[in-house]
């Protein structure tokens, strides 16, 4: 390949990056709140489950020994 066809490659590649980027749909402030609340709200059901999970598993474990 010649450095001509390279650098019109990494052009295009750019610029159909910059089209790409345009056609996404971002979220507004009120679709972020939701979806930042939904992850937090997981993550603190899933650390208090294992959190639990793991106390059981300790108290077994004392009780079994």
């Amino acid at each position: 390949m010649e450095k001509l066809e390279v650098k019109k490659m990494i052009k295009d590649y750019f610029l159909n990056v910059k089209k790409e980027v345009k056609k996404i749909r971002w979220p507004n402030k009120k679709d972020m709140a939701k979806y930042s609340s939904a992850v937090l709200s997981f993550c603190f059901f899933f650390a208090l489950y294992f959190f639990l999970i793991n106390i059981i598993i300790v108290f077994l474990k004392e009780v079994l020994n």
